[in-house]
């Protein structure tokens, strides 16, 4: 054979074969997978073919396994940040607090300033308390359960304090409720269980500014008629001669627990002291 005649025939049976080489790399539309037939004999279902499964359905699956991924990572992450924020800005009960000295520089910054009115109807601020351990809870006077126990746990520890360990420390109870709680209504209330108590009311302006001060969280919260409830934190402070705060308790403290860490950090600051 001619060698011209052979490179004819070679191209002409290349190109020929091109056409069936193509389909492989065109994206079929169609993707086939196994299929059934019923059987006459027996009922059940035989594989015959191929069922036919769109490359738009794949196509969808694909997507949303590449995009929702990271959408479910960034909210995690969103989440994630608002809880570090809100854990940055919480009070830890139980833990020193700052005050503006530099040893206690990571924690959040508690107490200030106030002047309010006391249950004998006179002007004090925060400067009549200088020198003296002070132990300060806020509460009212109409508190049903938790405001009650709490007075009667701070009274407690600190007539054991003074009576046992010689150790001096003025409970001081400021009322969250000054619309109800005035001087005399303070007075009466707080003697129940220990005179010693030293009440302060005044403005609501006053006791709302002091309670943020303090980080002290309360809300109304109304009943029928006139009557309401105050939601509040429950929190006392221990507060060191120089007025600044030292520890936090919350309600899981019982007398015991409280006059045994009050005793501690007194006992450590007579240390420094030294």
């Amino acid at each position: 054979m001619p060698i011209s005649r052979f490179v004819f025939f070679s191209v002409k049976h290349r190109f020929a074969r091109s056409p069936a080489l193509l389909p492989r790399f065109d994206p079929s539309r169609r993707i086939q997978s196994c299929g059934y037939a019923q059987s006459a004999k027996n009922g059940y279902k035989k594989p015959t073919g191929h069922p036919v499964v769109n490359v738009e359905t794949q196509a969808s699956r694909s997507w949303g396994a590449y995009v929702i991924p990271p959408m479910l990572l960034g909210f995690g992450g969103l989440v994630a940040f608002l809880h570090y924020n809100d854990e940055r800005r919480a009070i830890k009960r139980g833990t020193e607090y700052n005050t503006g000295s530099s040893d206690t520089a990571a924690a959040p910054i508690i107490g200030g300033p106030f002047t309010l009115v006391n249950t004998e109807n006179r002007v004090v601020n925060e400067q009549e308390f200088l020198g003296n351990w002070v132990l300060l809870y806020f509460g009212y006077t109409s508190s049903p359960d938790s405001g009650p126990d709490q007075v009667q746990i701070m009274a407690k520890a600190i007539d054991t304090l003074e009576s046992k360990e010689n150790l001096k420390v003025l409970p001081v109870f400021v009322t969250i409720d000054p619309q109800r709680d005035g001087p005399a209504q303070l007075r009466a209330y707080l003697k129940e269980f220990d005179p010693r108590i030293v009440g302060l009311t005044g403005p609501v302006s006053a006791v709302r500014q002091m309670a943020q001060e303090y980080r002290v969280y309360f809300k109304k919260v109304e009943e029928e008629g006139d009557d309401y409830l105050v939601e509040s934190s429950h929190n006392m402070y221990l507060i060191d001669p120089k007025m600044k705060v030292v520890r936090c308790f919350g309600v899981e403290y019982n007398s015991e627990q409280l006059l045994k860490e009050i005793s501690k950090e007194m006992n450590k600051h007579q240390v420094n002291a030294e």
